[in-house]
């Protein structure tokens, strides 16, 4: 169950594109559902971070959702900290990812890797992401 005390981490392998989107679907949508708190303990690694791709930026401003400022940061990073949940939104991530202290829960979303296509599939894998999200907060009920 979220609540304002629900802290969550989204992984994936460079960190650069689905890892961000969903960082910043998270993020809006727990917002909208009148859970700030919970949506400032958002956070998004990758197993070897590349950078915030623009083309993820640019398809996030087009639905009003501003990642430009997200950095791509190493999950190692976050090995001390004790998350609700860790959504791994590739399949080489969830192979990968280590174990976290606590009992939070592993979710596992896999998304296409847009990195390196047109935008389009940066759009399409957006609203699968949004999709995702807005069902797992409750807003699409």
């Amino acid at each position: 169950m979220i609540d304002n005390d629900t802290k969550i981490l989204v992984l994936c392998t460079g960190n650069s594109c689905r890892s961000q989107i969903a960082e910043g679907c998270l993020r809006h949508f727990l917002i909208k559902a009148g859970l700030a708190k919970a949506a400032g303990a958002v956070r998004s690694g990758g197993l070897t971070p590349h950078g915030l791709n623009p083309k993820a930026v640019e398809v996030m401003a087009e639905i009003g959702i501003d990642i430009s400022g997200n950095t791509s940061d190493k999950l190692t990073d976050f090995l001390d900290t004790e998350f609700t949940y860790i959504i791994t939104v590739c399949d080489n991530a969830a192979k990968h990812c280590p174990v976290f202290p606590g009992k939070g829960t592993r979710l596992h979303w896999p998304f296409e890797d847009p990195a390196g296509l047109r935008v389009n599939k940066f759009r399409e894998v957006r609203d699968q992401i949004r999709e995702k999200v807005k069902d797992w907060v409750g807003l699409n009920t």
